[in-house]
Formats: C-alpha cells, sequence, structure tokens
C-alpha cells in the first residue's frame, strides 16, 4: 500500500477533545486520508495511521527505535505486509535551535531532508509561549514552515502550521511529482515529524 493519488494540499487538523495526539487527514476536496494516533503513556513513541477515523483498518505503524533521547529514530512500516519504508532520523543537537530531520530510505540510505524555513520564529514561539495569557495565542501569528529538499537538492514538499489555537492545524503541499513509494516515505516521516514538533509548542 502507498500514499499516492492525492489531491493536494492536505490538511492535518488536530482532535482538542482527546488527551490522546490524534488528528485527521483530509485533502483539498474534504476527503479522509487518514486518522493518526499516537499511543498514549508509552516510554517510546507508538503511532498508529488508520484508513479514517472509526479505526477500523490499520495501515500503518511509526515507532521509535529508542526511549527519549535526541537522536531518537521512527521506523515507518505497512501493517499488513511488514513492509519497511524507511525511517525518520531527528538531527540530536541542531533540533533545539532549528528543526532538522533526515528521512531515509529501506537500505537505510539518506533520500530527503527536512528543515525547519526559521530558526527566529521557533525562537519567539519558545519565547513568547512561556507569557501567560499571550502565549495562549501563539498560534495564531507564529507558524514555522518546513520545506523537504531531495538529495539532489530539489524541494518537494512544503508543511505550514496554520493559524489556529493551539497550534492544531497543519497544511501540506507538494511542489513537485515524486515516485510513489518515495511519497509514502515523506508523507509518513512528516506525520511523525508533526507530532514531535507540535509537542513542543
Amino acid at each position: 500500500m502507498v500514499l499516492n493519488n492525492l489531491n493536494y494540499p492536505l490538511d492535518f487538523k488536530f482532535k482538542i477533545t482527546t488527551l490522546a495526539s490524534d488528528f485527521n487527514i483530509t485533502d483539498r476536496n474534504g476527503n479522509y486520508v487518514a486518522y493518526v494516533r499516537q499511543k498514549m503513556f508509552k516510554l517510546k513513541e507508538d503511532v498508529i495511521v488508520f484508513n479514517d477515523e472509526s479505526k477500523s483498518k490499520e495501515l500503518f505503524r511509526i515507532r521509535a527505535n529508542k526511549w527519549i533521547d535526541f537522536n531518537a529514530s521512527y521506523a515507518l512500516t505497512e501493517v499488513n505486509t511488514g513492509k519497511n519504508y524507511g525511517r525518520l532520523a531527528r538531527k540530536g543537537m541542531r533540533s533545539i535551535w532549528k528543526a532538522s530531520y533526515d528521512i531515509l530510505d529501506a537500505q537505510d540510505q539518506p533520500k530527503f531532508k527536512v528543515q525547519e524555513n526559521s530558526a527566529w520564529v521557533r525562537f519567539w514561539d519558545n519565547f513568547v509561549g512561556e507569557i501567560p495569557i499571550i502565549g495562549m495565542f501563539t498560534g495564531y501569528f507564529l507558524n514555522p514552515t518546513y520545506t523537504v529538499t531531495g538529495i539532489d537538492g530539489k524541494a518537494y514538499f512544503k508543511l505550514k502550521k496554520m493559524p489556529s489555537f493551539f497550534g492544531r492545524r497543519f497544511q501540506l503541499d507538494r511542489l513537485i511529482d515524486i515516485d510513489d513509494e518515495e511519497e509514502s516515505l515523506v508523507i509518513l516521516s512528516l506525520l511523525m515529524m508533526t507530532l514531535l514538533e507540535r509537542s513542543r509548542g
């Protein structure tokens, strides 16, 4: 199974009525693409990608390879076949200042990089977010953007945090065409990255 033939942009919308980190993915026409749920109370991140909010069919699993660690990576597998798509690797201490991740294929070869476009947005988001009351509204005016580039240097995708209360909306756009399997690899990686980045504020 691959995530392809999608009508971009895709909207990631977090639910605020549950304790878990759950979000819906819909396409530009409002059609369901997937439902993402992060298991609660796990020392290692464990994320399930379902077909929709009914959770009737598991499509993919994303699991961390370590407990709490700056250099944790996240394995991306298809549930039915056990197919390994690759993994998302966080770039250690650099992520404190400006988010940076590597996307590797099933052979553990680097294929893409994800980088936050502006370190200053991250800095002010963290700083203003600590101010009582005002910090609640940073989701309306401090919204980072992330770009996915290939090893060829081309920009393939752009992920934006959209203005919203509690930072509950992200939007993913594809900039140029890409191989179907590599598209699935990137989307699964960005699902995990969205959970990690949203948790920082």
